[in-house]
């Protein structure tokens, strides 16, 4: 069975460090995210990131985000980045952003999957902001089905295969909007991937600021 935390009741400390300390331990969480509830483990344990695809029914072979909760975890990955990546993160992070960056060092390839030179990081905002794991990071629903914005909503099966529960409510209901930032240090531009929560219009006057327009 689960152990379940819910933010209302335990508060943001204990939910941050029941996480921290369950993907420490390899487990897998069920966790919310800023707009949608998603499921995450360590990026770098191949065995809890195959209990994930198992949990959600299917392995897509579809790459997954690098989360962070702290801009301090951030570090080491933002060291091996180019100049206009840094800057880019600095302008749209954190927020329901996920940045598709080139990936020069290919770290957390088995996040990647089979494009090690690109990888989609997030840096969270919110109550779980502070914890200071990194996370591969999922939707929680079931191949085929909507990811929930409720706790309540998530498949009950799924609640009782994870080891961690976070009961965060009712969120957003709005998915992370998907940017690809690849061609920014060849002196390119950056695309839309997918429309979510931040819209085209607010991330052009964001880069335009960093001079990245």
């Amino acid at each position: 069975m689960s152990r379940r935390v819910a933010l209302a009741v335990d508060g943001a400390g204990a939910a941050r460090s029941a996480l921290d300390g369950c993907v420490l331990a390899g487990g897998v969480a069920l966790f919310p995210a800023d707009g949608l509830y998603g499921l995450a483990c360590d990026p770098l344990r191949a065995d809890a990131i195959a209990r994930i695809h198992g949990i959600k029914g299917r392995d897509d072979g579809k790459p997954s985000a690098v989360m962070y909760f702290s801009p301090l975890a951030m570090r080491e990955l933002l060291t091996g980045l180019g100049e206009r990546s840094r800057a880019a993160v600095a302008a749209l992070l954190p927020g329901p952003l996920t940045l598709v960056l080139a990936n020069p060092e290919h770290r957390y390839p088995l996040a990647c999957r089979d494009d090690p030179g690109r990888i989609g990081v997030r840096l969270l905002d919110g109550p779980l902001s502070g914890a200071s794991c990194a996370i591969f990071q999922t939707s929680a629903n079931r191949s085929g089905e909507p990811p929930p914005s409720r706790f309540a909503d998530v498949d009950p099966a799924i609640v009782a295969a994870v080891d961690l529960a976070i009961d965060g409510g009712e969120l957003t209901g709005m998915p992370s909007t998907v940017v690809d930032l690849t061609g920014l240090e060849a002196g390119g531009g950056w695309s839309v991937l997918r429309e979510g929560a931040v819209s085209e219009a607010d991330l052009a006057e964001r880069l335009r600021e960093a001079g990245l327009g």
